[in-house]
């Protein structure tokens, strides 16, 4: 597989719709933030600057001026969208800070809320709750002085507080190259924990690596899923939605008001049997999906890695069946289409289901469900 994005699949990411910004339409994404940032300036009694910076970065604003190391595994092309080998998608909002912060230092702030919103780029699994193009902010607060986890602590209470009213949080630490004393936080949703944000003091390197003095000035930077803030707000179960076209649907999605269900068809399942090299990558795999039902994505719901029995572990009437050789593995998928907002017969569910097997399946004997 090539390490840079086709020009198909580069245009593709910056034709897509940025639902947090205002420009590109009014979604309930942008009421929540705006909410957001107004609390936090208030509690701080700051200036604001929102910067809607481009999705295409260099690779050392997304990872070396953060602080990542040259061996870390998020670089793997596996996860990276590369544009070319010194640009990419972005794979944070974080990619904004390095020089976000390097244009402060011109003219330094007393007490400044950076907001850095907007789509990311992954490879990712497929299911209601994930997406390869998720929303994220950054909020980095910088100012004089030294802030300290109190601070911190401060800032999540009122971000939750304003996100979630009412919703019960809790922080446990995480580690990050461009954060000291890292914590992640979650709050309790239907009986269980969910994250929302991770967040930390900001590093002193990245600070000093922009030309802001880590003496004189200290930072809190968190960063939180947009699309998870909504879902949660507004009791929406299924990340699709937040993107659909079905009136029902998209008239609800213009403020924060809580979700009325709408009617859904039944699922139609179509499990596969296919041969990959190596061992399956579940973000791997649901990259090639996306990209292999283009325009359709939104109608698979999700896909689930059943088993994956490596060649050494099947029967030998088994591998001579599937052509398979050594270092390859057999893996039963699950696809589960159900389109939002219209009908899927069982014709068009076969030709979907062979578009992703022709995307994913590397054995030499095929198995087509649509008629050839």
């Amino acid at each position: 597989m090539s390490t840079a994005l086709s020009t198909q699949e580069l245009s593709a990411a910056l034709e897509l719709r940025d639902l947090s910004d205002p420009t590109h339409g009014v979604h309930a994404m942008q009421t929540l933030l705006d909410a957001a940032v107004g609390a936090l300036a208030r509690l701080w009694n700051c200036q604001v600057d929102v910067q809607r910076r481009g999705p295409l970065v260099s690779v050392e604003d997304n990872y070396d001026r953060l602080g990542y190391c040259a061996a870390d595994v998020t670089r793997d092309a596996r996860y990276t969208r590369y544009a070319a080998e010194t640009v990419m998608l972005r794979s944070h909002t974080s990619a904004g800070i390095p020089p976000a912060l390097r244009a402060l230092a011109h003219r330094p702030p007393d007490d400044l809320l950076l907001v850095l919103p907007g789509l990311v780029y992954r490879r990712d699994s497929i299911d209601r709750l994930h997406v390869g193009t998720p929303h994220q902010v950054d909020l980095w607060r910088i100012a004089t002085g030294r802030m300290t986890r109190d601070d911190l602590l401060s800032m999540i209470g009122v971000l939750v507080d304003t996100t979630l009213p009412g919703a019960r949080w809790r922080v446990t630490p995480a580690v990050h190259p461009y954060t000291v004393d890292g914590l992640q936080v979650d709050v309790r949703t239907d009986g269980a924990w969910v994250e929302l944000a991770e967040c930390g003091l900001a590093a002193p390197h990245v600070l000093a690596g922009a030309g802001l003095d880590p003496d004189r000035y200290s930072g809190l930077a968190l960063g939180m899923g947009l699309d998870r803030a909504v879902m949660l707000r507004k009791g929406i179960d299924d990340i699709r939605l937040l993107r659909s076209d079905d009136p029902r649907v998209a008239a609800q999605l213009l403020d924060l008001t809580p979700w009325r269900p709408v009617s859904t068809r039944p699922p139609i399942r179509r499990d596969l049997s296919i041969v990959v090299a190596g061992h399956p990558d579940e973000e791997l795999l649901g990259d090639r999906v996306r990209t292999a039902l283009g325009g359709r994505t939104d109608d698979l719901e999700s896909l689930t890695v059943l088993s994956a029995t490596p060649y050494e572990s099947l029967p030998a009437h088994v591998q001579d069946r599937l052509g398979m050789a050594t270092g390859q593995t057999n893996v039963l998928l699950r696809l589960t289409l159900r389109p939002i907002g219209r009908a899927l017969t069982d014709d068009d569910a076969n030709v979907l289901r062979d578009r992703v097997y022709a995307a994913v399946h590397e054995g030499p004997v095929t198995e087509w469900a649509a008629a050839r």
